[in-house]
């Protein structure tokens, strides 16, 4: 296992150990191990009882995919991911940014330090797509573009913060929370759709047309799991 893994808050990820945060998060750091067991997930439970149970065949997977992404991020010399503060709470598509062909920047609240590496990833994913290398990084997805590229890329973001819920013991995020619940009981789309009402206007047109009474289904299967409105419904 790595002695140490950085976050980089508003730093260039080549950064030297001055000045650099040194991450005490245990799931960040066991991301970085070179050994390939995992401990053994737990369900999850939020406040109002809904639970989340997963396998460890299914994490040590994704653990494994996440591991290389958080070694590429951090140690490819091609590119780079950046990362700004957020005055609140903050969704991963919020604040992304593209600087020139070879840096993206995307937002963290500097509340939820463990969701860092999940934000990174998302930023790293759109990176790669925009570099020309989103078959190595998103093999079920190698030429997929707008809509269909989003949801690949957010439905590997859900699982990266499942496995450090439930693996890692990460504390509570709600954006990421409620991606993961949103994305394990079949509402990934309603919950895209939901949040991001000015956006994939043609892709929301056949999901409406094709899943009729599934949109309001999720929103009160929302409220029942969260005790508010979904993302897009209510207000910050």
């Amino acid at each position: 296992m790595t002695d140490q893994v950085f976050f980089r808050g508003g730093l260039s990820r080549r950064s030297t150990l001055a000045g650099v945060l040194l991450a005490l998060s245990g799931w960040a750091a066991a991301c970085s191990s070179a050994q390939p067991d995992i401990p053994d997930p737990r369900p999850i439970v939020n406040f109002s009882g809904a639970r989340l149970r997963v396998d460890v065949e299914r994490m040590t997977k994704i653990n494994e995919w996440v591991t290389r992404e958080q070694t590429n991020i951090t140690e490819d010399p091609g590119f780079m991911v950046e990362t700004g503060m957020a005055a609140e709470e903050v969704y991963p598509w919020e604040g992304l940014e593209f600087a020139g062909s070879d840096t993206v920047k995307v937002r963290v609240d500097p509340r939820a330090s463990e969701a860092r590496l999940v934000f990174e990833i998302y930023a790293h994913l759109h990176l790669m797509s925009r570099m020309g290398r989103q078959e190595e990084w998103l093999p079920e997805a190698p030429t997929a573009t707008g809509y269909d590229l989003e949801r690949a890329i957010l439905a590997r973001v859900s699982d990266a913060w499942l496995l450090g819920r439930t693996t890692f013991d990460t504390q509570p995020y709600g954006p990421l929370d409620e991606l993961i619940y949103a994305t394990e009981n079949g509402y990934l789309d309603a919950f895209i759709f939901t949040a991001r009402p000015q956006e994939f206007a043609e892709a929301r047109a056949e999901w409406a047309r094709a899943k009729r009474g599934e949109a309001e289904a999720y929103r009160s299967w929302f409220v029942e799991t969260f005790n508010r409105e979904p993302p897009g419904l209510r207000a910050r």
